[in-house]
């Protein structure tokens, strides 16, 4: 299978390493990680202000603020989402945040082991003793996130840590389209057994390859080293690289050493990945210049959808966004040269006397039409909330004017709110916004499902209720919004 749109994103520099894996559908799942990995890229520095932990999570957070901004002014990006694995080098030190099902990965002192946790719901079964890891691979919901970055009710919840680094050490970011083909096992020989790291890369991409990922892949392998900045000298870009023969568009990214230089990648990416619904920009060349100087005044490897933001401007609402940004950063405010005040002449007063009024009389006006149309659009919109402690379809927004509400119950349904876990339970009291009634009735299905779900445990029954219908598997996890469909008990703890 040749994927058409590279969800996939990440950069490395001197400093700071991160790697997005976004999802959300045909509009959205590039945007969000090329959008997260522009909006972070400054912290490429030596020095913060603040605490480097404290900062990178700051930044992420600003950064799914934003996002959220990009779904309010751009409705056919409902949905979107994107993990993030992210360090950032201060002296010794590397701070570390993550959200989502990218790894991170850590070789040091001849110890190979995973550094970041799943933020999946078969990680959750195994942290709670339901599940054991080797059945994990085999799970049919395998791929639903419990947390991710983007169009989410919840405020993002990330992992943070802070590690000594030594010289020699390696560390390795990827996204899950590695570790859905690779095991772990593969994924140490390969980087123990390999000193270059840009045939590291090359290897771990081919093996991948082989194994026929179902997914976008996007590597970055790091090695610290004591290196003086006079030796710093970033490499030529690597020319993009398509698989030979079917397979997935595979990116890549290399930095050696993560403290003092950068080696660049492989980077590989279909063209015609823009979000639907961007219009043309006539700014957008100048746009895309202004977001590659400021990244050239580093070195660093930037690789996937955000690469295509910057070099090709095919996701324009990116490449827009993120150069209004770093114009707002670098921005010179300049005094405005004084000029002699205009005198006003009799004539301009006349035409204020009645250009005052007719100005009242076509805001009244706009108003009021603003009104309608704006009540005419509430009843076009769907979400799921609560009614009566359960689980109902609304019809409208979940706000109100004065005592008038904006939204009545379309379907009231049988789903307990407290059978449901407490992440959906919490969003569903928050209300999920939906596309359209269709939209609805299938969150409403998959809470259902999660209902179920939720009472496996230790004392459920080894069998399915007589005259229980198993709901249907769930998909891959291409919205945050997605939830787990209802298992039997047996798929709960797995095959004894």
């Amino acid at each position: 299978m040749v994927r058409l749109k590279n969800d996939d994103s990440a950069y490395v520099g001197r400093y700071l390493a991160v790697v997005a894996d976004g999802m959300g559908g045909h509009a959205g799942g590039n945007v969000a990680s090329a959008s997260t990995v522009l909006d972070l890229v400054h912290l490429d520095s030596g020095t913060h202000d603040d605490e480097p932990l404290t900062v990178l999570a700051d930044e992420i957070q600003a950064a799914n603020s934003l996002l959220s901004e990009l779904v309010t002014t751009s409705p056919q990006l409902s949905g979107m989402g994107t993990t993030v694995t992210a360090l950032l080098l201060n002296g010794n030190r590397f701070a570390f945040a993550h959200i989502g099902d990218s790894r991170a990965y850590r070789l040091k002192n001849g110890v190979f082991e995973q550094i970041s946790i799943d933020h999946t719901f078969v990680q959750r079964l195994i942290d709670e003793g339901r599940l054991r890891p080797d059945e994990a691979e085999t799970h049919p919901h395998k791929n639903v996130l419990m947390r991710v970055l983007g169009d989410v009710d919840a405020s993002p919840e990330l992992d943070l840590a802070t590690f000594e680094v030594e010289p020699g050490e390696k560390w390795l970011l990827c996204s899950d389209g590695l570790t859905a083909v690779l095991r772990d096992s593969d994924i140490e020989t390969v980087l123990r057994e390999t000193a270059d790291l840009q045939r590291c890369v090359d290897i771990l991409v081919e093996l991948t390859l082989a194994g026929g990922s179902p997914d976008n892949v996007t590597v970055a392998v790091l090695e610290i080293s004591e290196v003086s900045d006079d030796s710093v000298t970033p490499a030529e870009p690597a020319a993009p690289r398509l698989p030979a023969s079917g397979g997935s568009v595979l990116p890549a990214a290399v930095a050696q050493p993560a403290a003092a230089g950068a080696t660049d990648s492989l980077a590989a990416s279909e063209p015609g990945s823009g979000s639907d619904g961007d219009e043309a920009d006539d700014e957008l060349p100048a746009r895309a210049e202004l977001i590659r100087q400021d990244l050239s005044s580093r070195p660093h490897v930037l690789v996937g959808a955000a690469s295509l933001a910057t070099q090709t401007g095919q996701i324009p609402i990116v490449t827009k966004r993120s150069a209004e940004r770093r114009a707002a950063r670098t921005l010179t405010h300049k005094a405005d040269p004084e000029t002699e005040p205009a005198i006003e002449q009799p004539e301009a007063k006349q035409r204020r006397r009645w250009l005052v009024p007719a100005i009242l009389a076509l805001i009244t006006v706009l108003l009021a039409a603003v009104l309608w149309v704006g009540y005419t659009w509430t009843q076009t919109r769907y979400y799921v909330g609560t009614a009566d402690n359960k689980v109902a379809i609304y019809n409208g927004v979940s706000q109100s004017l004065g005592p008038i509400r904006l939204s009545d119950v379309t379907e009231q349904t049988d789903i307990p709110v407290d059978s449901l876990p407490e992440y959906q339970r919490n969003r569903v009291e928050g209300t999920i916004p939906a596309k359209d009634l269709l939209h609805a009735e299938q969150i409403v299905e998959d809470l259902r499902g999660t209902a179920r779900v939720s009472g496996c445990g230790p004392d459920a029954p080894a069998t399915p209720a007589a005259g229980s219908t198993p709901a249907p598997s769930a998909s891959a996890s291409d919205s945050p919004t997605a939830a787990a469909q209802a298992v039997d008990p047996a798929e709960c703890g797995g095959a004894q």
